[in-house]
């Protein structure tokens, strides 16, 4: 079983309703048995960073989350927000991310784009690999949905997994052993993210 946590934040439905597109059995709970009893986790993340740091703090479920991710080796996988809270900081707030991931979350920077782009940056791009993946598998010429101001900039390039172009090339997914993050919403992006879940369900960290 999958459990899509339940912190009060997220697409929780669509997320449900996209792994259920592509077979795969998804739960939405908050609930610490769900959590213990679960093969993979999804954290979801929408909105301010701040906002969902404290949600998720004040939900009692990080000590837990972080024993089943690191010390049982849980493959987990973030989503929009629920990626950036893996690093250490974002410049959208002043909470302290998770510091699962070193590295940061930064505001575009439309002085650094070629041809300067609107922020925040809504609608479907592109995306390619930076690394060989089981995550990536049937994603070829993919196209994600986006929705947002910020990005990931990793202190190790050998974490981006995926890049996208916004202005410039930005960290769109981060993979570091049994932990997976996507900056897009796959619930949002059809057939594309409907594969992406899937491999993520079926196929990530399957080793662990």
């Amino acid at each position: 079983m999958i459990c899509i946590v339940d912190y009060g934040v997220g697409n929780l439905a669509s997320i449900k309703n996209m792994f259920k597109k592509a077979g795969v059995t998804a739960t939405i709970s908050g609930n610490q048995k769900d959590i213990m009893d679960a093969h993979k986790i999804l954290l979801p993340g929408m909105g301010h960073f701040d906002n969902c740091m404290k949600r998720f703090n004040d939900s009692g479920l990080r000590p837990l989350i972080e024993e089943r991710v690191f010390k049982k080796g849980v493959p987990l996988l973030g989503i929009c927000v629920g990626l950036q809270m893996f690093m250490e900081t974002s410049e959208e707030g002043e909470e302290a991310g998770l510091g699962w991931i070193k590295g940061k979350v930064k505001k575009f920077d439309v002085s650094k784009m070629a041809t300067p782009e609107k922020v925040p940056n809504m609608g479907w791009l592109d995306i390619e690999t930076s690394k060989t993946s089981v995550v990536c598998e049937g994603l070829d010429k993919a196209r994600f949905y986006f929705a947002h101001s910020y990005h990931v900039v990793p202190d190790n390039e050998s974490e981006s997994l995926l890049k996208a172009n916004y202005g410039y090339s930005f960290c769109a997914s981060i993979e570091k052993d049994n932990i997976l993050g996507v900056q897009f919403h796959p619930e949002k992006s059809h057939r594309f993210g409907m594969k992406l879940l899937s491999n993520f369900a079926t196929k990530f960290n399957e080793t662990n």
